[in-house]
This record gives structure tokens, sequence and C-alpha cells, in this order.
């Protein structure tokens, strides 16, 4: 589903279904697709897959992920309890998709009327919520470049806890940094089916990692 690594996840076939609970363009799911736990409700189409491109890291990129937590505290105010730049993008040194990951923390991820409307205001668009896996949301920004994926989840998450664990790990690690880009460029030389599908294939390096992370917090 995302650029960033997404542990514990197992995906499948599904089919479409109400979306429940939200009005006006989101009345209904385009698609969705099962898990282990549970299904992804989709509300835009999925991105296709097929080539994934890394490029070169550029400096540029903490500023445009400024830029972003700037935008969404302006439109959220004491709503955006934590804002955080993640994925490959926030670890300087690292090739990555030109794609910006950026969490962030709201009070309650299930009362989206209380973030949804505001969200989209400031111009990111609302792609998909899974309910059983820490009730996260999904929203893009696709005007600009590079593009955005901001990933929302509740307090105390621990899939949170994760990311930025992995991260901070990669910032301080130039062995398994390498190892993870290595990783990254040998798929990259694959095609994919869905972008999703070039996440998935790099569990066990992301697992390895992100245990010595935790190893070491």
């Amino acid at each position: 589903m995302l650029s960033i690594p997404k542990f514990h996840r197992r995906r499948g076939l599904g089919t479409p279904i109400d979306a429940g609970g939200v009005t006006g363009s989101h009345l209904r799911v385009c698609a969705s697709s099962a898990y282990h736990r549970g299904v992804v409700e989709r509300l835009q189409p999925a991105d296709p897959g097929h080539f994934v491109v890394l490029v070169e890291y550029d400096a540029a990129w903490p500023e445009r992920y400024a830029e972003h937590e700037s935008r969404i505290r302006s439109a959220l105010g004491d709503r955006a309890v934590e804002v955080h730049h993640a994925g490959s993008t926030s670890v300087p040194g690292l090739a990555a998709k030109n794609v910006i990951d950026v969490i962030l923390v709201v009070p309650d991820p299930t009362d989206e009327a209380a973030y949804v409307p505001s969200l989209e205001e400031a111009g990111y668009v609302f792609h998909l919520r899974e309910r059983d896996w820490h009730e996260h949301r999904l929203f893009k920004e696709q005007q600009q470049s590079p593009r955005v994926n901001l990933h929302v989840f509740g307090p105390d998450c621990e899939e949170v806890r994760r990311m930025l664990a992995f991260r901070d790990h990669l910032r301080s690690d130039p062995t398994d940094r390498a190892l993870y880009e290595r990783t990254k460029r040998e798929l990259a030389t694959q095609t994919w089916e869905r972008v999703q599908d070039y996440a998935d294939a790099k569990t066990d390096v992301v697992t390895e990692i992100l245990r010595r992370a935790l190893e070491i917090r």
C-alpha cells in the first residue's frame, strides 16, 4: 500500500464494501483488499504498480516535508497531536522513491469528521482506511513533486513507534542503511503488479533491521 515498511501485514483479493459513517464523496468504497486481520477500504483507485523508480537522496526532501508539516498543522491546529517525517526520504543519503511519507497522529482516527474535511480542504485526498490495522487512514497529495503519502494514526500507536525506530536506526547505522538500499535497488529492477507488492517483498530485510533497531532502543 505504501512506501514505508508495513510490518505484520498480509494482503489478498477483496470485494467492494460500504464505507460507513462518511458522507459526500466517501459514501462508496471503490475497492478493498483482504489481509489477515481485516480489509482495506479504498476510497480512490489503487496506484498502478509495474515499475518502481528510485532516485538518489535529495537534500530538498526535508524542506518539502517541513512545508507539508506546516500545512497540516495550520489545517488542524491542536488536532495534529504529532507530525513526523518517515520513510526513506527521511533518511539522509538513502535512495528512495520521490514520495514524502508523513505520519500524523490525531486524538481519534475513527472520528473522521474531526480531521478529514480540514485535510481535504488543505489539498490532501482521502484514499483508504484500515479499521483493523491501527485504525490507519491514508491521504495523498499528488499535484506537486515530490508526491506525499499522509498516514494517520491514533495516540500511543505501536506502528508509529516501529516506523520511527526504523527511521532513526537507518539514520544512525550505515551498515543497515546500505543493506536496505541494496535490497531496494535489487527489487526495483523487477516489475510489480502493485507498488505494495514491492514493499511487501522487503519484509524479511525490514524485519531483520527493525529487530536490531528495537533492541538498541
